[in-house]
């Protein structure tokens, strides 16, 4: 139920979870509010391109946690969709995107993405543009949220001091509120570019904002690890990645240059990103194109590797060091349907990837002639 689901109601998704908790069951926004803060519980909800989600932290004791349960049941279940607070919600988010018109980072990913996916549901912001946000109806956002908030659309996810029994009760009983329904049409296939394109917007910014790449790895991808370490080496990892080193170190020409994988269910972006002054635009596009051309003709060497490995295994217990992080952990597991070992295997399938497998993956995924680069500043002028 993510912005995927928006057919050409670009932000209708969004709009539709922002609105839940406006009104639900037999209280409204205010009521809700108040009842999950007197339990100390709470509450948030949102989407991604995949999937939309629900929240709710609470309180183990039985007191505190019934109230807060019955209040998210509520919220799931019996959203009102109130005119009065859907214009509201509405006026809200297209402020919100009439301001985001001012950044000239919101405004490359939104190129970024257009040149990535063209026409594919991926394409558009999550958030919506204007104008179709503007064109919006209450009945939209209730027809919306009656095809695809169903209970053979869903999954539930407890993480906390509670037994198997207790929380299938639970998932039970929350499920029991939503229609049967049906699961919704696959998201399409991503089709790859057929050429590289560079796309110049003028914008009034001493910095540009760049942004390159092509659609890259998905949740199941049997190359995931290989492009997921390698990519830790290219510019995932932060101070000590080639293209932080090629970029800032060696040439001074951004502050930050970074690159990363997001994979969805479909392929999702393989990025490279930086900012830079305007007139040096044209050498630091240079650079990080170079930089990539290198990693994906030579890969990585032993040395990187070994420290990659280090760095990503190592820090692998922070990820799961408290109940909001394994919940979100275990909801991807569950919404790809990974395996249940997920975790357990994550070090060692890191561990497994070796030199050679980093540049076959690069060499058959990431390919150059395919780049989509986004360049939002004022006149590059380089020199």
């Amino acid at each position: 139920a993510g912005s995927a689901r928006d057919d050409a109601q670009f932000g209708l998704a969004a709009l539709t979870s922002a609105m839940l908790d406006t009104g639900a069951g037999d209280w409204n926004a205010d009521q809700i509010a108040s009842r999950f803060d007197a339990v100390g519980a709470a509450f948030s909800a949102g989407v991604s391109e995949d999937m939309a989600w629900l929240s709710l932290r609470s309180l183990t004791e039985k007191t505190f946690f019934d109230q807060a349960f019955d209040t998210f049941a509520a919220i799931l279940a019996r959203p009102i969709f109130n005119d009065d607070d859907f214009q509201r919600e509405k006026n809200r988010t297209l402020a919100g995107l009439k301001h985001r018109e001012e950044s000239p980072g919101a405004l490359a990913g939104i190129a970024f993405s257009k040149a990535l996916y063209r026409d594919h549901p991926y394409a558009h912001p999550e958030e919506g543009m204007v104008e179709t946000v503007a064109g919006f109806e209450a009945e939209d956002l209730k027809a919306f949220y009656k095809k695809y908030y169903v209970s053979a659309n869903a999954i539930v996810v407890i993480v906390g001091d509670l037994q198997k029994p207790r929380a299938e009760q639970l998932a039970e009983k929350l499920m029991a509120g939503l229609p049967v329904g049906e699961k919704p049409a696959e998201i399409p296939p991503v089709l790859m570019p057929d050429r590289a394109s560079t796309q110049r917007i003028d914008f009034p910014s001493s910095q540009t904002h760049v942004l390159a790449g092509m659609p890259g790895t998905h949740r199941k991808d049997p190359d995931y690890f290989a492009l997921y370490v390698g990519n830790h080496i290219l510019g995932g990892g932060s101070l000590v990645s080639r293209l932080f080193d090629e970029v800032r170190e060696k040439r001074g020409l951004a502050y930050s240059a970074s690159s990363q994988f997001m994979p969805l269910y479909r392929e999702g972006p393989f990025v490279m990103s930086l900012q830079t002054r305007n007139d040096q635009t044209d050498r630091a596009v240079a650079v990080m194109d170079e930089t990539l051309n290198d990693f994906i003709k030579n890969g990585p060497t032993e040395a990187e590797l070994v420290a990659a490995k280090k760095n990503i295994t190592g820090g692998f217990a922070l990820r799961t060091d408290n109940n909001a992080k394994l919940t979100d952990y275990v909801s991807m597991i569950g919404f790809y349907r990974q395996p249940l070992d997920y975790l357990d295997q994550f070090p060692a399938k890191v561990e497994a990837v070796s030199v050679q497998d980093v540049k076959d993956a690069f060499q058959r995924r990431i390919k150059p002639e395919w780049l989509q680069t986004v360049t939002v500043g004022g006149a590059t002028d380089s020199k």
